[in-house]
């Protein structure tokens, strides 16, 4: 759902943008298409997607880095357009709610309950009215028309595609892969019948 950031196929594009994100890891971070208060706050927001434990946050394998230079590099115009004003609603709501006036001062606790909030499981109904505004959004866009969406769906669709995204991003990572999920070397071992859970370690197949 939404216009933006819908990270379903691996072109070598992405995976570029990916790789080079984690060669500059360690490096002072400046985005390249958010602001720097709105990269402020992506930072501490996939960092609430995937927090450190026994693995490291997403902030520290570059997930953030790697969406900022996908949505300057990749996206049309009119979909750039779409995740500044959807993003531009969930920080307002942000600002609102903590009584903050920067981005760059909201914290973790000001984020996790709109973060939550914008994510709250819908009902099928509510999500066929969802896809339904965000169409109809699209085809006002794409006709030139004055195009407005209302707020909260607005956060529902960046938390939703941000997720995704935060997700996908981390477990492409040369980290993930290696470290954490099934890897095996191309060309790997053949073996032609063996239990999978004990070939893995009961793991998921690194791509």
């Amino acid at each position: 759902m939404g216009m933006a950031m819908g990270l379903t196929l691996a072109t070598p594009t992405v995976m570029s943008i990916l790789q080079s994100c984690q060669q500059e890891a360690g490096t002072d971070w400046t985005p390249v298409f958010f602001s720097e208060g709105e990269g402020a706050v992506l930072v501490k927001l996939v960092d609430i997607i995937l927090p450190k434990t026994d693995t490291p946050a997403a902030s520290e394998l570059q997930v953030h880095a790697f969406i900022d230079s996908y949505m300057e590099a990749v996206p049309p115009a009119e979909e750039q357009d779409f995740m500044r004003m959807a993003f531009g609603a969930f920080i307002d709501k942000a600002l609102a709610d903590s009584g903050k006036e920067a981005a760059e001062d909201l914290t973790v606790e000001d984020l996790e309950p709109v973060l939550a909030e914008s994510l709250a499981k819908k009902t099928p109904e509510e999500e066929a009215v969802i896809m339904e505004a965000i169409g109809s959004y699209q085809e006002a866009v794409e006709s030139g028309q004055e195009a407005t969406l209302d707020e909260a769906i607005s956060r529902y669709s960046f938390a939703n595609n941000l997720r995704g995204s935060v997700i996908w991003a981390y477990k492409n990572t040369e980290y993930i892969g290696e470290e954490v999920l099934a890897y095996q070397p191309v060309p790997g071992e053949y073996i032609p019948c063996g239990d999978v859970d004990e070939l893995t370690g009961g793991k998921a197949w690194s791509i």
